[in-house]
């Protein structure tokens, strides 16, 4: 077993929470701790200064609980966070935060430009979205398009249900693999619905599988 450290103890702590949710800690002034998911990830640093306006700012100024949405403004990606304040010796001495990907907010199509013009196109028919010379590009079963959003900014939108990002370049829709097979170094090659073959990349591997459940 090894040493109990504050590090070591706050990762534990972070595995009792959803694998889409990152874990922070402050102090009053800074981040000392910061744990990022898969999902959403703010690109903290440990030691970085607390900025005005986040949840952790508000819930050491307010000396109580905050629970709120936050937009992209203050770190790229917009979030939803809850930040509770901790003690010691009775003085607020920092707070500890659950930081959450926005879910989809009643969107239910892509809307990607081609050639002619604009196309909406259902969630349920994008086969996967992939990023290429820093373009993002929707493909379905017949056509492809291009969009303004990156992939990061599509994790943060598109139904959790549907969409798993399985490499630094590639976002799948999970209904449209027809079938997984197995890679080199514990990574999978899915064949989509519409024959098209995507790597999933070692570090996501693992997160891939235990959201399949194989």
């Amino acid at each position: 077993m090894r040493k109990l450290t504050a590090n070591s103890l706050l990762d534990v702590m972070s595995d009792l929470f959803s694998e889409e949710t990152s874990i922070a800690v402050t102090d009053k002034e800074k981040y000392i701790y910061y744990r990022p998911s898969k999902r959403i990830d703010l690109k903290i640093q440990k030691g970085d200064d607390i900025k005005k306006g986040t949840i952790a700012y508000k819930a050491l100024h307010n000396k109580q609980k905050i629970s709120e949405f936050i937009d992209r403004d203050l770190f790229g990606v917009p979030y939803h966070g809850v930040a509770v304040p901790y003690q010691n010796e009775n003085k607020i001495s920092g707070c500890v935060l659950a930081i959450y990907p926005v879910v989809n907010e009643g969107k239910s199509v892509v809307t990607v430009k081609t050639e002619d013009g604009w196309i909406p196109v259902p969630f349920e028919d994008i086969q996967f979205l992939k990023v290429k010379n820093r373009k993002t590009y929707v493909y379905t079963n017949e056509e492809m398009g291009e969009h303004k959003n990156s992939l990061q900014e599509f994790e943060h939108y598109l139904p959790v249900e549907l969409f798993v990002r399985c490499h630094r370049s590639f976002i799948v829709n999970v209904k449209q693999i027809k079938e997984i097979y197995p890679d080199s170094n514990s990574t999978f090659v899915l064949l989509m619905n519409n024959d098209k073959s995507i790597s999933v990349s070692q570090s996501y591997a693992s997160y891939f599988r235990k959201l399949l459940n194989f």
